[in-house]
C-alpha cells in the first residue's frame, strides 16, 4: 500500500493532520484506518476513519466540504500523517473554517464560513 512503514495503533489507527496547501493553515486532525488512506490515495479526496460512528468517513460526503489532497506526508516516526489540502468550504462542522478556531481561553480566533444549521 506505501513504501513506507506506518505505525497504526493497538486499534488500527494513525492520526492524520490536514494543513490547508496554500496557507498553511492547520485545518483539522482526524484518524485513519488503511482502509481509509487507501481510499484518500484512490479517489484523490481525504477520508477518514470516525472513531464515534465506527465508520469510514469520506470527508465532505454530507455537508459538500471535500478535501481534495494534494500529498500525503508521513511523519519521520511513521505514526502520524500530513494531508495537504485544497479545502472546499470549512473544515469544521461547526461552520469554522479550521477545527482549531479557539485559543486555550476561550477566545474565537478563527472564522465562521457557513452555518451548520443549513448544512446538516
Amino acid at each position: 500500500m506505501t513504501d513506507v512503514d506506518l505505525a497504526f495503533d493497538e486499534q488500527e489507527y494513525i492520526p492524520a493532520v490536514a494543513q490547508d496547501a496554500d496557507t498553511g493553515e492547520v485545518l483539522m486532525l482526524a484518524y485513519v484506518t488503511e482502509e481509509a488512506l487507501e481510499r484518500t490515495r484512490e479517489t484523490g479526496e481525504a477520508h477518514y476513519y470516525s472513531r464515534s460512528r465506527d465508520e469510514l468517513w469520506h470527508k465532505g460526503a454530507t455537508s459538500g466540504h471535500t478535501q481534495a489532497v494534494e500529498e500525503v506526508r508521513v511523519d519521520c516516526d511513521g505514526d502520524a500523517l500530513l494531508y495537504v489540502v485544497d479545502q472546499a468550504g470549512g473544515a469544521c462542522h461547526t461552520g469554522y473554517e479550521s477545527c482549531f478556531h479557539r485559543t486555550v481561553d476561550g477566545e474565537t480566533v478563527g472564522e465562521r464560513v457557513f452555518d451548520p444549521d443549513d448544512v446538516y
